[in-house]
């Protein structure tokens, strides 16, 4: 296997000095197609089995074991076999002739999967997320920092940032600038972690700040202003 320098080396000679994967292979001393794998990844990947190892004395009962497992989803976790009680009945029942730490490994890997759990990621229409920050700009060839203020629509990643010289409650207007670029008031605008700027602004600018926010709830009519926790 390739080590982590070589590949550092043959992926800065492509990216960045522009060579072609030709001549990074001639100048290397290595295959052009290692030169292609290097550069689908940033680091050596490790050895890849092209399909799961060949278990012959146990392929034949995968079938019985993943129904055991199914079954025991919906028992109380006492009474859900264990590997070993699997493993029996394969043997008593099944005529398995194989060992146990085969099986063992299999319902443990087997077990993992089934808990495995994907939520969608959803957006309802109409309602948007703020945040302020801090960026480095070029202003008059001179760098300083900015202060930003960031407003987002998730349902249609519609997006508007306004930079301001500092973050005072100034930066806070930046939700009339969004009302005005999206063209409407959200229903909803979720703040991430807004309560940090306690310590930025200092108590007395930041109650002010809040004020200036709260203002919008009087102002805008069924805005709903909500804190996302740290």
């Amino acid at each position: 296997m390739k080590g982590v320098e070589l590949y550092g080396q043959v992926r800065r000679a492509v990216y960045v000095e522009g060579m072609s994967r030709r001549e990074a292979a001639r100048r290397f001393g290595i295959d052009p197609r290692t030169v292609a794998k290097m550069l689908a990844f940033s680091a050596p990947p490790g050895y890849r089995r092209s399909q799961p190892p060949a278990r012959p004395k146990l392929d034949p009962f995968l079938g019985i074991i993943d129904r055991i497992l199914e079954d025991d989803k919906g028992q109380p976790a006492k009474q859900q076999h264990t590997s070993k009680r699997i493993f029996e009945r394969l043997r008593d029942e099944h005529g398995y002739g194989g060992g146990i730490t085969i099986v063992k490994d299999y319902v443990h890997e087997r077990r993992l999967r089934l808990r495995e759990m994907f939520v969608p990621l959803r957006h309802d229409p109409g309602h948007a997320q703020a945040d302020f920050g801090e960026a480095l700009a070029v202003i008059g060839g001179v760098e300083r920092k900015i202060h930003f203020f960031a407003m987002d629509l998730p349902h249609s990643d519609a997006c508007l940032v306004q930079a301001y010289p500092a973050e005072t409650s100034e930066a806070f207007c930046g939700h009339n600038v969004s009302f005005e670029f999206f063209g409407g008031v959200p229903c909803s605008i979720l703040y991430d972690y807004v309560a940090r700027h306690i310590i930025v602004l200092g108590l007395n600018r930041y109650a002010l700040a809040i004020r200036t926010i709260s203002s919008y709830v009087g102002i805008y009519l069924g805005l709903t202003l909500r804190l996302f926790p740290k």
